[in-house]
């Protein structure tokens, strides 16, 4: 994998990447239409003998402009610093959102802030481009500035993923947020190119699960898209910190619940739990869960008593088993 510089100060880049091949966008999700347009970048790149930079907003720019209109995060920037290194970036430089960046117009974005900062070749983007103040500039915008500044424009057109037998329908975050909050983590992996990933601390939990005889670890994420309520086949991965779970290599087959529980206790907070079914992994607690969704098996429901509840999970596990062991041979 090539090295990606990472820059979060941008007085760095401005003598480090004049003339580069640039794409600009929050890329959450990091999907195939993102991954269609870095290639794109990529190639511009090697054929004009300069580097290829992603720049990237943090937080995302609604959530500073209108906080009670955020988005769901799908990629904490933790994760999407690594997915974006594998797409084979020589430069990843993340904005750190300020409301003078974000009140500039779509001219003065590129004129007295991207012009100024790299001295872009080119710039490459997707058909669905929006960029300044009230997301005022477009790629008609940026084709007519380009004539003006000395840059090429390279549009890269959307691609499309098949949500049903006979619909099809362009990628976007927005598609992805839907899909999950529909419990649809099979369609969405078709969107994103793997399967959603869902990441938080362990805290310690009821201790129900291993009373039942499945024990299980319990994650709070602060930021990201939740699945809808259910039960899922996935795979964990563990690591000390944000940072290390999101680069670990590891994988161990696990069913998940996302709901309340509304077979033991009055109130029904939302917990989000992974029964891992390798059976040798202890000493989770203080550590951090990478969950990846590969397949919805059930609604949430309440049981009479815990005798059934124990044999549902048990016919749980023996979905989670088989879907996973199809999913690895392919």
């Amino acid at each position: 994998m090539k090295h990606m510089k990472i820059i979060e100060s941008i007085n760095t880049a401005q003598t480090d990447y004049n003339g580069c091949a640039v794409t600009i966008g929050n890329f959450d999700g990091v999907h195939l239409g993102h991954q269609e347009i870095i290639r794109h970048l990529c190639l511009a790149a090697e054929q004009r003998g300069v580097k290829s930079v992603a720049m990237t907003f943090h937080p995302h720019p609604v959530a500073i402009l209108h906080p009670e209109k955020s988005p769901g995060v799908l990629t904490p920037l933790a994760l999407k610093k690594q997915l974006l290194r594998k797409c084979g970036l020589d430069c990843l430089i993340v904005l750190k959102d300020s409301f003078e960046l974000l009140n500039l117009s779509g001219p003065d974005f590129i004129k007295q802030f991207l012009i100024k900062l790299l001295s872009p070749s080119i710039i490459i983007e997707g058909d669905d481009f929006n960029f300044g103040y009230g997301r005022s500039g477009n790629t008609e915008t940026l084709k007519r500035l380009s004539a003006e500044n000395a840059f090429d424009v390279k549009i890269v057109p959307a691609k499309e993923i098949k949500i049903s037998e006979k619909d099809k329908t362009k990628i976007s975050s927005t598609l992805i947020r839907h899909l999950l909050h529909q419990g649809k983590v099979a369609t969405a992996a078709k969107g994103l190119g793997r399967n959603y990933r869902l990441i938080g601390e362990i805290q310690a939990g009821r201790g129900k699960g291993a009373q039942l005889g499945f024990p299980t670890a319990n994650i709070n994420p602060t930021e990201q898209i939740i699945p809808a309520e259910g039960v899922y086949a996935g795979f964990v991965e563990i690591g000390l910190d944000s940072e290390q779970v999101c680069t670990e290599k590891k994988k161990f087959p696990a069913v998940f619940s996302i709901g309340r529980a509304k077979t033991f206790i009055s109130d029904h907070p939302l917990l989000i739990e992974a029964h891992i079914l390798d059976k040798t992994i202890e000493n989770l607690y203080g550590k951090w869960l990478a969950m990846d969704f590969v397949k919805y098996i059930r609604r949430q429901q309440r049981f009479e008593d815990e005798n059934r509840l124990t044999e549902q999970i048990a016919r749980d596990c023996e979905a989670a088993r088989h879907i996973l062991a199809k999913k690895r041979k392919t």
